[in-house]
């Protein structure tokens, strides 16, 4: 028993040296909390492609003031598209894309406004919504996303 008391005090002293370094720099300041990396020009397409399409997910794209975006997200009745949604910043300005909508798809077009950093976003299920009875359901959702930063030219 007196063996088991002294090996659970040791654990317990170098559990506690091992955590005291634990969230603090060299010189003993606590280190700042981590934090995603900031985009650069580099992380960012220079010009986004005529359309924007299901293949972008996950890219950047950057724009200048006075320039458009337009994204066509090809789906199914049966796996149709959400709405695509913009978070963030008001950088960018829906637009008449002037394009025939067919179920389905998710269709928009942007103008940049102002400088700043948005999101678009859109959602759809990874299989069709059952139709009979001996069907299974999923309830899976395929995302995707862009980040568009629009610089003052």
């Amino acid at each position: 028993m007196r063996r088991t008391t002294r090996s659970t005090a040791l654990a317990l002293v170098v559990l506690t040296l091992a955590f005291a370094g634990c969230g603090t720099d060299s010189d003993g300041a606590a280190a700042p909390p981590p934090t995603s990396a900031a985009a650069t020009d580099e992380d960012c397409t220079a010009t986004p492609p005529a359309e924007l399409t299901a293949a972008d997910d996950g890219r950047t794209f950057c724009l200048t003031v006075g320039g458009q975006l337009r994204l066509n997200l090809d789906g199914t009745r049966e796996r149709p598209w959400s709405a695509v949604a913009l978070k963030g910043d008001d950088v960018l300005k829906p637009t008449n894309a002037g394009i025939v909508v067919l179920p389905g798809d998710a269709l928009a077009a942007y103008d940049a406004v102002t400088a700043g950093t948005t999101r678009l976003s859109a959602t759809r299920p990874l299989c069709a919504t059952p139709t009979g009875p001996s069907q299974v359901s999923c309830k899976g959702i395929q995302e995707w996303t862009v980040t568009v930063r629009v610089t003052a030219g």
